[in-house]
């Protein structure tokens, strides 16, 4: 039979290409695409459908910043489907970004320009805010969100004939520095982005943990430096204008410069096509691609500490409860 994907995603990015290269592999695959309304939903189900016209693709409503439209969506995924094979969680955001051009400057002068572009270490704050639920916007987006729905689809994910796959969209802007376990929502500082993807490391290395003898499996992906809607917030237009042709030049040196959607989504493709058995619970995958414009996968090992994966996730796990007890009537 075929199988089952649910990607969150949007009308351009990483997450739409992702969809079309993932019928391009196989196109008895069927697609759930979660968008945070109906209007998103059917704009980017009408542009799938524009390039693969016998493609089965759903679609549900879902804002993974909001816990009571993770909680309808998921309980909706539970009526329609009696299993998931793939579950991209994609969605993230990187709200008022901020480049710090002195610290781009002394990196020039100290030789770490190139690693500072690469990782944008240093270089780039967000100013964060609670959102409806109380929560920090970027963590409730970028990490809880999609912890909640992972663990309300569990029964969808474990336990199947085949394995089940988590596949996190990461940065190679998760850093250990900007993470603390005593501030995991990233509430005193200002670099939420990094410290929510460095969470969302630790966390699928220990639902690997979990849930490995389940038949789950999660794995890491960074997409690279991708010229998406999220991109071009941090600086004016007319500013990438004038830096593309020197950030295709880069390409030459960096190699996670991938800039297109489609270079983007190579690793999420790449394994899709994996046997999860054999992959490495503590590497995350890097889409990759070359001066001449070849798309490759790199795996590097993180820099997580198990235990304290452990730690979040317990702290994780409290702060499902207190969710839970919140909106008991959206659960079954």
């Amino acid at each position: 039979s075929a199988r089952l994907s649910l990607t969150p995603c949007r009308c351009s990015g990483v997450g739409l290409a992702l969809c079309k290269r993932l019928l391009d592999e196989d196109g008895r695959i069927h697609l759930c695409i979660a968008c945070r309304n109906e209007q998103k939903s059917e704009a980017t189900r009408d542009l799938i459908l524009a390039t693969h016209p016998s493609a089965q693709v759903s679609t549900v409503e879902m804002d993974l910043g909001n816990l009571a439209s993770v909680l309808r969506a998921a309980r909706e995924l539970r009526c329609r489907f009696q299993r998931l094979d793939f579950v991209y969680l994609n969605a993230g955001i990187m709200p008022n970004p901020h480049v710090n051009f002195k610290a781009l400057w002394h990196g020039l002068l100290t030789g770490k320009l190139l690693h500072m572009l690469t990782t944008a270490e240093g270089i780039m704050t967000q100013t964060d805010r609670l959102n409806g639920d109380g929560l920090q916007e970027v963590f409730a987006t970028n990490l809880f969100g999609h912890f909640m729905l992972v663990r309300q689809l569990q029964s969808l994910l474990c336990s199947n004939e085949k394995p089940s796959r988590l596949i996190w969209t990461s940065s190679s802007n998760a850093r250990e520095s900007a993470f603390s376990l005593s501030d995991y929502q990233h509430a005193k500082g200002q670099e939420s982005y990094s410290s929510s993807k460095y969470a969302t490391d630790l966390t699928s290395v220990v639902l690997n943990r979990k849930f490995n003898d389940q038949g789950l499996y999660s794995s890491v992906v960074c997409p690279g430096l991708v010229m998406s809607n999220m991109t071009y917030r941090i600086l004016p237009v007319f500013l990438w204008k004038l830096l593309m042709p020197i950030m295709w030049l880069i390409r030459f040196f960096a190699k996670t410069y991938t800039l297109t959607p489609y270079n983007g989504a190579e690793a999420h493709v790449w394994l899709f096509k994996q046997k999860p058995e054999y992959l490495d619970a503590l590497v995350k995958y890097h889409s990759c691609t070359s001066g001449l414009g070849r798309c490759y996968v790199e795996p590097r090992k993180m820099d997580v500490d198990e235990d304290t994966a452990e730690k979040l996730y317990q702290k994780l796990l409290e702060l499902e409860e207190q969710s839970l007890e919140k909106y008991h009537d959206l659960l079954d």
